[in-house]
């Protein structure tokens, strides 16, 4: 359970940089940061498998630049799911999820390396 509350609180902690370094992605508040950590972590497991499926034509022929586009689309939905987090324009629907990846593997490393007794998945 522990290591649940790390890996969203890793994920609320990307978010908030990603507000900080993506233009339209906008986060009102930090309690609005967690609850969009689980709503990103409920769309990546429910939905985007399904959309992972279904583009996998365009993913075979864009060779994989597509993945982009379902990242972005779940990173999308999870806002619309989340009041007082926003995603607005292209560039931070692509960049937001890039960011967030990158942001949040760093910040789970750390706290694997800092705790590893929590046994926390780093995403690679």
């Amino acid at each position: 359970m522990i290591g649940f509350f790390f890996t969203t609180l890793a994920t609320a902690l990307s978010l908030l940089v990603v507000d900080l370094v993506v233009p339209g992605v906008d986060l009102a508040t930090f309690p609005a940061a967690m609850i969009a950590a689980v709503a990103i972590g409920l769309v990546n497991s429910s939905v985007r498998p399904i959309l992972s499926v279904l583009s996998m034509p365009l993913n075979f022929l864009s060779l994989g630049l597509f993945s982009l586009v379902v990242n972005g689309i779940c990173f999308w939905l999870a806002a619309v799911l989340v009041p007082g987090f926003s995603v607005h324009g292209l560039l931070a629907i692509i960049l937001g999820p890039v960011t967030l990846s990158f942001v949040n593997t760093l910040l789970s490393r750390y706290f694997a390396e800092k705790h590893p007794q929590l046994n926390i998945k780093t995403e690679a």
